[in-house]
């Protein structure tokens, strides 16, 4: 019997990028099939409200067993798997559609927080098995990603059987090499990307139950 689909998420470029690594992953997985479930891809808007429109429609459409959604994270080093979702829009600056709400909930009136149903733990073992930089990420800041993390898992969160959570991904080599810092922040080539989140949708796959193993931070 075949596994139910995957949907894998990613944003379209943001902050004068003129690229986005959670897309360009997202799209070069697109019509896999991954332990015997398709990947379905997606490009979201990097906008507070819009992004969720087109997720919520998507999963609607498609009725995804999994869904992964994936984000840019500048200054990180690895793939960092979110374990917790908060209810708040805090942005530094603002989104594509121009929208830059402060100290707002996602959701009014819904839970303060929501945790990943993925094997988080199982993903970042497996990732590090590969040889690939890998860890859980206890926070996914307050901007489009978080908001998107938290509408997703709002949004299923009386779906029984679908499980899904949120991964961030480093910068590409040519964005980090085009910030004006010295050192240039950390990167990953395109490749090592779409091997690391391919890994991480098969463990999902397989997995039902998490490691129970250590990825807390004392920070």
């Amino acid at each position: 019997m075949p596994q139910p689909a995957i949907l894998l998420t990613g944003f379209e470029p943001f902050g004068g990028e003129s690229v986005n690594p959670s897309w360009q992953v997202a799209q070069a997985l697109h019509g896999e099939t991954l332990a015997g479930a398709r990947v379905q891809s997606l490009c979201l808007p990097c906008a507070f409200g819009d992004a969720l429109d087109t997720l919520g429609a998507a999963l609607v459409r498609q009725r995804p067993g999994i869904v992964l959604a994936l984000g840019q994270a500048g200054g990180r080093s690895d793939f960092s798997v979110e374990r917790i979702a908060i209810n708040v829009d805090d942005a530094r600056l603002p989104c594509n559609a121009g929208r830059r709400p402060i100290d707002e909930p996602v959701v009014p009136g819904a839970p303060a927080a929501y945790f990943a149903t993925l094997p988080i733990k199982a993903i970042v073992a497996a990732l590090r098995s590969a040889g690939l930089p890998a860890s859980v990420s206890q926070s996914a800041g307050t901007y489009v990603c978080n908001h998107v993390f938290y509408g997703l898992m709002h949004a299923l969160r009386r779906r029984r059987g679908v499980r899904a959570g949120f991964m961030h991904l480093p910068l590409l080599p040519e964005q980090a090499a085009a910030r004006a810092t010295v050192p240039a922040p950390p990167s990953l080539p395109l490749a090592t990307l779409v091997q690391g989140v391919r890994l991480a949708l098969v463990t999902a796959v397989t997995t039902t139950a998490d490691l129970r193993a250590s990825g807390g931070a004392e920070t």
